[in-house]
């Protein structure tokens, strides 16, 4: 079984050299045929210099280098794509991610089970309001959304296998979804207790200006996992619901007009129950048009709408 321990790292030239060399420390004493697959976001600090200078002694990396900074996940999905290894490790670059637990997560990695999640422990040491507690709102928001369970949806210290990782595609911000994303392709998934360190040079690239993408991509990553093959049901019911409340009001003003005599051209409730008769014909007329869109995707592409674990004959 070959491995591949994938890690994006961006302006991370003090800390990138020592967590190659903490991963060959892990793995040689193993005795594991293993490559480490170094993804360089575009850094403007001289972490390229670093990973060329680092290629020449470590025979097993190897290193993919933008043009520009693409962003965590492109460099992502981009070191799974040149990855070749059955089993894929993925961390994340500033070294807070201790390669001494890798023989834990592929302990975990055993029969039936797809992916392997690291939880950090011993992480939070002050910043509460501005670290830890968007964090675990965010985690908690997540699970609560998507049904998966996990602690930690922030730590990127995964192992998962060749098969899952082919199905992946990640995009925006949606690193953070690995999980989620694998879960909705049938991956059994537990989640183990790892290590952390505070990163030695650097600061820290996340912050509060992250929620609000994450907010976003989860909606995405919601409707995708729940509505990607029937999106009528979600902007169908919507409408539906808009066009019978607009029909029923609008009748209800007819018949006080007619009955009570009550005015009705210029009364606001006219207006509001006409939009809504025409919100709702919008809302389907958008599902229509997602059922089509949904269908030229799969078909165009020859995609199944469902996964296979096996087939026993």
């Amino acid at each position: 079984m070959q491995l591949s321990v994938v890690f994006p790292v961006y302006n991370e030239a003090g800390n990138v050299e020592a967590l190659v060399d903490d991963v060959v420390r892990t793995l040689d004493p193993l005795g594991a045929d293993y490559e480490i697959v170094v993804v360089d976001d575009g850094s403007d600090d001289g972490t390229a210099e670093v990973l060329r200078r680092l290629k020449q002694r470590v025979a097993r990396l190897r290193v993919v280098l933008f043009r520009r900074n693409f962003g965590q996940t492109a460099a992502l999905q981009a070191g799974i794509a040149h990855a070749r290894g059955d089993v894929l490790i993925t961390m994340d670059g500033d070294g807070e991610n201790d390669p001494a637990d890798i023989p834990k997560l592929l302990a975990a990695l055993g029969e039936g089970v797809d992916m392997v999640c690291g939880w950090r422990q011993g992480r939070w040491r002050g910043s509460f309001l501005t670290r830890r507690l968007p964090s675990e709102a965010a985690n908690r928001l997540i699970a609560a959304a998507t049904g998966v369970r996990l602690h930690d949806y922030g730590c990127q210290f995964k192992a998962f296998r060749r098969e899952l990782a082919s199905g992946l595609k990640l995009y925006g911000e949606m690193h953070r979804f690995v999980p989620v994303l694998a879960h909705d392709l049938g991956a059994a998934i537990v989640e183990v207790p790892v290590g952390y360190r505070p990163r030695r040079y650097g600061a820290s690239k996340y912050g509060l200006s992250r929620m609000v993408r994450v907010i976003l991509d989860l909606i995405t990553v919601k409707f995708l996992s729940s509505f990607k093959t029937r999106p009528i049901q979600v902007f169908g019911l919507w409408g539906l619901g808009a066009l019978v409340a607009g029909a029923l009001w609008t009748l209800w003003l007819i018949v006080e007009r007619q009955v009570y005599g009550v005015p009705m051209g210029s009364r606001p409730q006219l207006f509001l129950a006409v939009l809504l008769v025409f919100t709702g014909m919008q809302f389907i007329t958008l599902g229509l048009l997602g059922e089509m869109l949904a269908r030229t995707y799969h078909e165009s592409q020859n995609k199944p709408t469902y996964v296979v674990r096996e087939i026993l004959e």
